[in-house]
């Protein structure tokens, strides 16, 4: 199978911690809505929020899926996501080892 770059997708998510990163990572794979989910625990996150200035110590999601799967991966995390506007970015890959993104795209 000849896998396109652009077949898959990266997913950026942060969560309030790493214990609520854990569980949408997981949910996400057992879903079989991403191949792969990364939690990267204690990101310092500035941003602006209702007028103010706010930071954060939070968990960040790098999540591996194929692009196809995109609709129904946002609609899970929105769905399983404590905030009230959850972060949700995907961005296309543009290259990548043939062989892992096919097994991307396996699910």
């Amino acid at each position: 199978m000849n896998t396109r770059a652009d077949d898959c997708i990266v997913v950026l998510c942060t969560c309030p911690d790493g214990d609520t990163a854990a569980r949408l990572a997981r949910m996400l794979v057992e879903q079989g809505l991403a191949a792969c989910v990364n939690v990267i625990d204690c990101v310092r996150s500035i941003y602006r929020w209702r007028g103010e200035t706010m930071e954060d110590r939070e968990a960040l999601l790098v999540i591996k899926a194929p692009a196809a799967r995109y609709e129904r991966l946002e609609q899970a995390i929105v769905a399983s996501h404590p905030y009230e506007l959850p972060e949700i970015i995907a961005v296309p890959i543009e290259r990548g080892f043939e062989q892992y993104l096919q097994w991307i795209n396996e699910l």
